[in-house]
């Protein structure tokens, strides 16, 4: 069993109560993509907490933090590095940018052009950087976890099909309820300062030798056939549905499959059942999907259309 897993996720739900209010959602979908060895993209307006997850779980991870401010002057040098000639020695020297950390937020990622934007791509599928031609490893474990307000906004710029396909999970923040808000205000109220994490009673609960432990046990997690063929028939069906007119990618079915694999360890078992599929689904897959200009029209979402087809395809016993 992976009890190891479930205990880390465990810590880290724990921590993350002790600093955000009404986040188990965000949390949850944090874990998974952090657990499963994917990105997160958290959407939402300004002020209901996006920075403040990400700036949490790096503290209470213990691992390296850098946060890159996606302004629409950024350049993709500022994000990956560059070389740099010395006129004293005549040579050059490689400077790494802030990319590499272990944990990234690239905070309002759709503020930035997408030539900047595509500066992560190979972060993100090959957990490395190219500079000049040289290929530099990113430290291990590494997350992106990238922040965007919605793309109605004035100043921001639609991400790439192919860069929102590297993003394992989608999680989208809201207003908190009431109770939620009012506590947030006792909280502050009693002198709680989000600005000042680092420098707070908050502590590490794991580090990063146990976290790759985890991503590793999670690797192990067993998919069965019925499991396997679960989580293809339901990316199928989005390319064929007709209010869709891009549908999920082989890339999203592995993502689909890796994400139960982190639900399923996280529950303490070490096999993945289809509803775990089924679970993870609204975290991986609409983001993925693009509706039909008509069915857009009518108020149809990427979500909408998920949760028929979740309807739609019977879940098998396994």
């Amino acid at each position: 069993m992976n009890t190891s897993v479930q205990e880390v996720a465990a810590r880290l739900a724990s921590g993350m109560e002790r600093i955000m209010v009404g986040s188990d959602r965000l949390t949850r979908g944090l874990s998974i993509a952090l657990l499963a060895r994917g990105h997160v993209l958290i959407e939402g307006v300004p002020g209901t907490g996006k920075t403040l997850a990400v700036r949490a779980l790096s503290v209470l991870l213990g691992l390296t933090f850098r946060r890159i401010a996606f302004t629409p002057d950024l350049m993709p040098s500022d994000v990956v590095g560059t070389t740099i000639f010395n006129p004293q020695t005549a040579e050059f020297s490689t400077r790494t940018g802030p990319i590499f950390a272990n944990v990234v937020l690239a905070d309002e990622v759709n503020r930035t052009p997408p030539k900047t934007q595509s500066a992560l791509l190979e972060a993100m599928e090959e957990a490395r950087i190219t500079i000049d031609g040289v290929s530099y490893p990113l430290p291990q474990p590494f997350l992106l976890c990238a922040t965007q307000n919605p793309i109605e906004y004035e100043g921001t710029y639609p991400l790439p099909e192919a860069q929102l396909d590297r993003f394992t999970i989608k999680v989208e923040t809201t207003y908190p309820l009431e109770r939620e808000e009012l506590e947030l205000f006792a909280r502050a109220a009693a002198g709680f300062d989000a600005r000042a994490l680092e420098s707070s009673s908050i502590l590490p609960v794991t580090d990063a030798a146990e976290v790759l432990e985890a991503q590793a046990a999670v690797r192990r997690v067993h998919l069965s056939d019925a499991v396997r063929d679960y989580a293809y028939r339901i990316v199928v069906a989005t390319r064929a549905h007709p209010r869709l007119t891009l549908g999920a990618s082989p890339r999203a079915g592995i993502a689909l499959l890796t994400a139960a694999q982190a639900e399923a360890a996280i529950q303490g078992r070490d096999f993945a059942t289809p509803d775990d599929v089924k679970d993870v689904a609204e975290f991986v897959i609409p983001h993925r999907l693009i509706v039909a200009p008509d069915a857009e029209i009518e108020g149809v979402s990427a979500g909408d259309v998920l949760r028929e087809i979740l309807a739609a395809v019977a879940v098998p016993r396994a």
